[in-house]
């Protein structure tokens, strides 16, 4: 498998065997790597990479990184995968592909405080290729990108892409600010208009606020949960 090129300011970092390459990208970036490095690790079961992001926004500001890289996803997908492939954001970066969950994205950076400006800020993506399992019938819930009718996508291709359409995105965000983004993203949202649960509260999906942080309406009142929530601890 030839290495995947990315777009100027853009550098790769291979990883091989059970090196999970979200770690490896929160530990360069700890050690001071510069922006733009994405790191991968192309299995034959599993695409697993990481961007590594220098945001110069507060942290609050700096989440919408998540949604971009997602919408990235889908437009990479979509230019890759036959037409019928439908491709579904869940607020905490879980992916759906035709409606199944297949894979998410992550994000941990330097520091949680939400109106510091963070040193760093890492988004993880992870796609199953194949099932892991032979009978994906006890899953059904789950799927894998070949199962879903893509075995023709090449997953360093994917990868590239995904890379160069979340550039796009990036390039838009700091020209014409979250608005064009925010539009984006809803049309691909999952579940919103939906009751579901947050910890310990339950009800209805209304959306998201400026800073894509998502509304829950139960009886009583509106709850609000920064998207600063599912950074996980570094």
């Amino acid at each position: 498998m030839s290495a995947p090129s990315f777009p100027p300011l853009f550098s790769g970092l291979p990883v091989e065997g059970q090196i999970d390459p979200f770690d490896k990208a929160c530990a360069e970036a700890t050690r001071g790597c510069d922006a733009g490095l994405v790191v991968h690790n192309l299995g034959a079961n599993s695409l697993r990479a990481a961007i590594v992001f220098a945001p110069d926004v507060v942290l609050a500001d700096a989440m919408a990184m998540l949604p971009l890289c997602g919408v990235g996803f889908q437009n990479a997908l979509g230019a890759l995968a036959p037409p019928e492939v439908a491709v579904h954001l869940d607020w905490n970066g879980g992916i759906r592909i035709n409606g199944a969950s297949c894979g998410r994205l992550r994000a941990a950076a330097s520091s949680s405080d939400p109106e510091a400006e963070p040193d760093w800020l890492v988004i993880g993506l992870e796609l199953p290729l194949w099932p892991e399992s032979d009978d994906p019938g006890t899953t059904p819930d789950q799927t894998t990108l070949y199962a879903e009718g893509c075995a023709d996508v090449n997953a360093a291709e994917l990868l590239e892409a995904w890379v160069k359409h979340s550039l796009v995105g990036l390039n838009t965000w700091l020209e014409a600010g979250v608005a064009p983004l925010h539009k984006d993203w809803r049309g691909l949202a999952h579940g919103m208009g939906e009751d579901i649960t947050m910890g310990e509260t339950s009800g209805t999906y209304l959306g998201v606020d400026e800073r894509f942080g998502l509304l829950l309406r139960d009886a009583e009142t509106t709850h609000l949960f920064p998207l600063t929530k599912v950074l996980e601890d570094r």
